[in-house]
């Protein structure tokens, strides 16, 4: 059976049983700061299981893309040499929010398996958690044998979402491989419910009936008001079983990937065991690269990116070893693309970006590989005991990006092991400052006041700067409390406000609360969890009570400016697009009153005359004077619409369309200009790089850009005034200045040389003493750099022919030392010596190579001892 037939089936299935279809989430989470990567289908309805979250449906089915590559699931070492371990895999799941539960579950399951997809039911085992009497009952209803169902433990078989939280047992449905199967490891003892043995995980129900809670520091458990269902299983696993088929990597559209690598590497399939290894490698890979660069990922050396990187260079090593000797990965990439781009759309829409992304890091990468492999040849041939040791293993991974499994697979071809232990070692501080910097999507450092209030704030600021609510929460120093006074710093709640809460990017309102006996001064607006938006100030005159009606004015002006420049983010957005290509992605922004700034996907500096056509076409749209159309509508309405939906980020069913009509249709939540005219002049006053792959640009708008563009003129003026042109004039003579200043020092440092070269022993110029048959010439040379040394020293050891020439220099309290040593010499007098000899007499300290070496120092009073002294060390190395 095809992947895309049981992709298909099972989402009709559930679909014709009342299941809402709920396309793939992004595989990197927008909502669970403890994962890299989204392991699991229930990943996206987190929320509404906890109930933080609620939608307009009680039944969901998807295909979720998973990534188990970090943490308890990292399968990357095993991927390719067993018949079943992935780095991407697809899990299938169907999900009841507070609907139904077991029954349904363990019979919907039991349906699909063996009456919609065919499957001989006595090759189906079940697992149930030791303490589910019920669960085995409803399986027995389904006529599974007694003896078929298997009880096991909490380890095995009790799924819970942390310490605290819904929790619950599980259900695991397993496949008998029966003789025929390829074993991963040495089966457990009892060879039942094993995942590497004959017999075969392929479904885990798991039934949310309890929820664990902290009192008095004991974790105490409680049934949850309505029991959940949340089930996986992998797509690729199933499909290898509905085809007959020993491993996953049979399944059609691996096949396709591996024939595509095969055919680069101009190898066949089936023929090599170590060959079809490497090719199953090219083609999980390649199929993970594509999707996480799809999903925003770009490589790097931390975090996600570093576990791209890791997958990429894992599968270029593995390229080479089978011959292939040119970039590759863009090949493999555009055959995933194209193979997959039904089921996940956004493959296609991002084919541009992802061709760039792979191809450039492989670049990157094979720029550096052939010199790592060089010092890994040079140290897996010394003579030890065979075992390469830790620093090697972390300067191939800090220098050449080498992954130490990478340094591993290449010492074991070898015969050598790698001190894992010392390279640990070695890693310890990088690892804690990535772990450190690591901050996750979600929420950060929520008050726990906040979190514990059900509490929602209407936001009607969308077309008005004022409006009246009644106080319903006052919070000073973490409490609750009934009033606040004059002076003191509170948070306040009410049922509707107009205040932007901070999000997505824009920054939060200010202004002021004026109630009956009192005003605070809201100087920061935000939302910390939930619908709750919260206005943080101090109040400054009078109190402010519970139950007091008061007016909310935003500081208008302010929020003018804001929404200038959150709808010249967009427009930047699209003429990014429009003019540099699809592959420009929103990667971050911030919109402030006084500026604008955007992240966005791109490889390279945008040159001048680009970046200046990106913002002409913003000023074209402005000076259109464009209405700015904005209006809710579904999601599915949005998208269809060409609607730009940011990974990463949350999207109800219900979404804010912000368009720009003919240019700009944009997902957002913030507020916006009524026409685009209103931004008045857009200027951009900076691009760079901020990583790699990912470019910023900052710019500013109305007041902000007025405010600039004075600033230019009175600069202007001013230095026209100072070179006494007028403006138009001043660019040519301060250029004219910069090369007049180039000429006079060039002069100088010629007059310098000559007279150094040309001194003829008297006081400042160079001396010439013979010691011991070798000439030595001494100079102190005013002023002179540590270059300017090296030039004079160049020139005077050519004169000199065979000897040693020492300078020294001195500006203000810094003292420099230059010794050189004719070659003829260095195998009895070496400069380095030399150097660290003569360096403590100038208070320093200095080294360098036998012909030449340097000082310097703080102490300009020992310069003259030490060019005396230089003479008796000469003497001492001859003699």
């Amino acid at each position: 059976m095809k992947t895309a037939d049981v992709r298909s089936r099972f989402l009709k299935f559930f679909e014709d049983r009342g299941h809402r279809i709920v396309p793939s989430s992004s595989v990197v989470p927008s909502n669970d700061p403890t994962l890299f990567f989204v392991n699991a289908g229930m990943v996206q309805f987190k929320d509404v299981f906890t109930g933080a979250e609620s939608r307009d449906y009680r039944r969901a089915v998807s295909v979720q893309k998973c990534m188990r590559v970090s943490g308890k699931h990292n399968d990357l070492e095993n991927v390719g040499f067993t018949a079943r371990h992935h780095t991407l895999f697809e899990m299938l799941g169907n999900f009841s929010f507070g609907d139904y539960f077991k029954r349904d579950a363990i019979a919907f399951a039991w349906e699909f398996l063996t009456v919609d997809l065919g499957l001989p039911a006595e090759r189906l085992l079940v697992t149930v958690y030791e303490e589910d009497d019920e669960s085995e009952e409803l399986w027995l209803r389904q006529g599974v044998p007694k003896e078929r169902i298997g009880r096991c433990g909490a380890k095995d078989n009790f799924w819970s979402m942390g310490p605290t939280g819904p929790c619950g047992p599980c259900s695991e449905i397993h496949w008998d491989l029966q003789d025929d199967f390829i074993p991963d490891e040495e089966p457990d003892p009892w060879g039942f419910g094993h995942d590497a043995g004959r017999y075969m995980e392929i479904w885990n129900l798991v039934f949310m009936q309890y929820e664990r809670y902290e009192d008095d520091g004991q974790i105490l458990q409680r049934d949850l008001p309505s029991p959940s269902v949340d089930t996986g299983m992998g797509l690729e696993r199933l499909v290898a079983i509905t085809s007959g088929l020993k491993s996953n990597w049979g399944i059609d559209e691996f096949q396709s990937l591996i024939a595509t690598a095969a055919g680069i590497a101009g190898v066949t399939y089936g023929d090599d065991l170590a060959t079809d290894q490497a090719l199953r490698v090219l083609a999980d890979h390649g199929r993970a690269a594509a999707f996480l660069v799809c999903d925003g990922v770009m490589p790097g050396n931390e975090g996600r990116g570093y576990v791209l990187r890791r997958i990429m260079r894992r599968a270029i090593r593995y390229g080479v070893k089978l011959g292939i000797d040119e970039p590759f990965m863009s090949r493999l990439a555009a055959a995933v693309v194209e193979l997959m781009e039904g089921p996940y759309p956004a493959l296609r829409d991002r084919r541009q970006f992802i061709d760039k992304v792979v191809s450039n890091e492989e670049a990157t990468f094979r720029e550096t590989l052939d010199r790592g492999l060089q010092l890994l040849d040079t140290a897996l041939t010394s003579d030890g005991d065979r075992t390469l040791d830790g620093e090697t293993a972390f300067i191939l991974h800090d220098t050449f990006g080498f992954p130490p499994d990478l340094t591993g697979v290449i010492a074991a071809e070898r015969g050598w092991d790698v001190d894992m232990d010392s390279y640990q070692t070695h890693m310890q501080q990088q690892r804690a400052r990535s772990r450190a910097a690591w901050k996750g999507t979600g929420q950060v450092g929520l008050d726990s006041t906040w979190l514990e209030m059900e509490f929602d704030t209407r936001f009607v600021g969308y077309g008005s700067t004022e409006g009246r609510a009644v106080i319903d929460t006052l919070v000073v120093d973490g409490e609750q409390v009934d009033r606040a006074e004059a002076g003191q710093r509170v948070d306040l709640v009410v049922g509707a406000t107009p205040f932007y809460a901070e999000a997505g990017g824009q920054t939060g309102d200010v202004g002021r609360v004026t109630g009956p006996s009192g005003a605070l001064t809201v100087d920061d607006c935000l939302r910390p969890t939930g619908g709750v938006v919260v206005h943080r100030g101090a109040v400054q005159e009078g109190e402010l009570r519970v139950g007091d009606e008061v007016l909310l004015t935003v500081d208008a002006t302010r929020r003018g400016d804001i929404m200038r420049n959150h709808t010249a983010t967009h427009l930047l957005h699209a003429a990014l697009r429009e003019l540099l290509g699809e592959h420009v992605q929103q990667k971050g922004s911030a919109v402030h009153p006084d500026r604008l700034r955007f992240d966005f996907s791109h490889f390279e500096a945008i040159p001048p005359e680009l970046l200046e056509r990106v913002e002409d076409r913003v000023n074209a749209q402005i000076l259109d004077n464009t209405a700015v159309v904005t209006e809710l509508t579904s999601m599915d309405e949005a998208t269809s619409r060409g609607a730009m939906a940011l990974f990463g980020e949350k999207y109800g069913d219900e979404v804010r369309l912000v368009e720009v009509p003919g240019f700009s249709i944009e997902l957002c939540g913030g507020t916006h200009v009524g026409a685009t005219g209103a931004i008045g002049l857009f200027k951009i006053v900076h691009e760079g790089g901020i990583a790699a792959g990912i470019r910023r640009i900052e710019a500013i708008t109305g007041r902000a850009a007025l405010t600039w563009v004075r600033t230019l003129e009175r600069n202007d003026l001013a230095l026209g005034r100072h070179l006494k042109v007028r403006g138009a004039e001043a660019v040519g003579r301060v250029a004219k200045l910069l090369d007049d200043g180039r000429a006079l020092r060039k002069e100088i440092e010629a007059l310098k040389q000559k007279l150094v070269a040309g001194g003829g022993g008297g006081a400042g110029g160079p001396q010439t003493t013979e010691v011991a048959g070798v000439r030595v010439m001494t100079a102190a040379v005013e002023g002179a750099s540590g270059k300017e040394l090296r030039g004079h020293a160049d020139l005077l050891l050519d004169r000199l022919g065979s000897g040693v020439v020492v300078l020294g220099s001195c500006e203000g309290e810094k003292v420099s030392l230059l010794v050189k040593v004719s070659r003829d010499l260095t195998d009895r007098i070496r400069a380095g010596d030399l150097v660290k000899e003569l360096a403590p007499l100038v208070g320093g300290r200095g080294g360098g190579r036998p012909e030449m070496a340097q000082a310097g120092g703080r102490d300009p009073e020992g310069l003259t001892r030490a060019l005396e002294h230089s003479l008796a060390l000469v003497e001492a190395a001859v003699s």
